[in-house]
C-alpha cells in the first residue's frame, strides 16, 4: 500500500489513534448488556473526537483471560458495536480482536467499512499468558484476499508487549521480516500497557526500516511524545487519556470503568501537535 498509508488513511503526519476500550463483552466478568457497552464505548467515542485525535481502533480489551481465537460471540458483538460507532463518527476506525485473531479482526473491518486492523503476532513466535503464539503472516494475507479485503490496512507488532520471544533474535530482523510479509505499517510497544518502548529499540528499528511507517503501541505521553516522535510516525494510544489512577494488580493498568477524558485527549494532542510544527 505506499509508505504514505498513514497519511492516505488518516489525512496527517503522526496519526494519533485512540484505542476504544469496549467494556467485559458476552460471556466475560463484568458483562452488563449490550446497550450498555455501546452507550459506554460511545461516550469514548466524543472524548476522542472532542479531543482532537485522528483515528480509533476498537478492542476487546477487558475480556479477560483472552482467547488467542474468540468465539462468535465476541465476533457478533464487536460487529455490532463497530457498526454503530462507525456510523457516529467520521474518523477511520480499526479493529483488533485480541489475543490475536486476525482473521475476526478482517472480518469485523469488512463489514464495518474500517480502514485497517493490529496483528499482535504476524511473523514473531511468542509465549502470552494465554499460550503460545506462532506467527502466520502467509495465512494472514491469504485471509485478506479470499474476503476481498484488501483494502485493509495491516498494521503489525513486532515483538509485541506482554509476551516474550519463543524465537529469540533482533527486533530489526522482525521488522525487516514484517515488512518483507507484507506488513503495511509496523507497531513497536513496550513491555507491558502503558509501558513506553526502549529508545534504542526505537531507533535502532527505524535505522533498519527507512521511511517505512513505525507507530507506538504503548507508552506514549505528554513527557516523552517530543522525543519519540523524532523516530515514530504516530501512536496508539489510550490508557493514559482515561481517568483515575493505575491499580496494583490490573492487567490493563486501569479498571474497565475508568473512562476516556477529553482533557487529557486535549492536552496530548497540544503536545502532540508541537511535534508536528518542529
Amino acid at each position: 500500500m505506499g509508505t504514505n498509508i498513514l497519511e492516505k488513511i488518516f489525512g496527517t503526519k503522526k496519526p494519533i489513534i485512540g484505542a476504544l476500550h469496549f467494556s467485559p463483552m458476552i460471556g466475560y466478568e463484568g458483562f452488563t448488556d449490550e446497550e450498555e457497552i455501546l452507550k459506554i464505548a460511545l461516550a469514548d467515542l466524543r472524548a476522542f473526537e472532542d479531543g482532537r485525535v485522528d483515528g480509533i481502533i476498537i478492542e476487546n480489551n477487558y475480556d479477560l483471560p483472552h482467547k488467542i481465537k474468540v468465539g462468535p460471540e465476541t465476533v457478533a458483538l464487536m460487529t455490532y458495536l463497530g457498526k454503530e460507532l462507525k456510523k457516529a463518527t467520521k474518523l477511520p476506525v480499526g479493529v483488533s480482536v485480541l489475543w490475536n485473531d486476525y482473521r475476526a479482526a478482517l472480518s469485523i473491518a469488512k463489514v464495518i467499512g474500517a480502514k485497517f486492523i493490529r496483528v499482535p503476532a504476524f511473523v514473531d513466535n511468542i509465549c502470552t499468558s494465554f499460550g503460545d503464539i506462532y506467527g502466520d503472516a502467509k495465512d494472514v494475507i491469504a485471509y485478506r484476499k479470499r474476503i476481498n479485503a484488501e483494502g485493509i490496512a495491516l498494521f503489525t507488532d513486532i515483538q509485541v508487549k506482554h509476551s516474550e520471544m519463543l524465537d529469540i533474535k533482533p527486533i530489526t530482523e522482525s521488522a525487516k521480516q514484517a515488512i518483507g510479509e507484507g506488513s503495511d505499517c509496523l507497531i513497536l510497544t513496550g513491555r507491558w500497557t502503558g509501558d513506553a518502548p526502549n529508545l534504542k529499540r526505537l531507533t535502532d528499528v527505524r535505522s533498519a526500516v527507512g521511511n517505512f511507517p513505525v507507530i507506538l503501541g504503548s507508552g506514549a505521553t505528554n513527557e516523552n511524545v517530543l522525543d519519540l516522535f523524532k523516530y515514530a510516525d504516530g501512536a496508539i494510544v489510550s490508557t493514559a487519556l482515561k481517568t483515575g489512577n493505575a491499580v496494583a494488580g490490573e492487567r490493563n493498568v486501569k479498571p474497565h470503568t475508568e473512562r476516556i477524558s477529553a482533557q487529557k485527549v486535549k492536552e496530548f494532542m497540544d503536545a502532540v501537535n508541537r511535534t508536528r510544527n518542529n
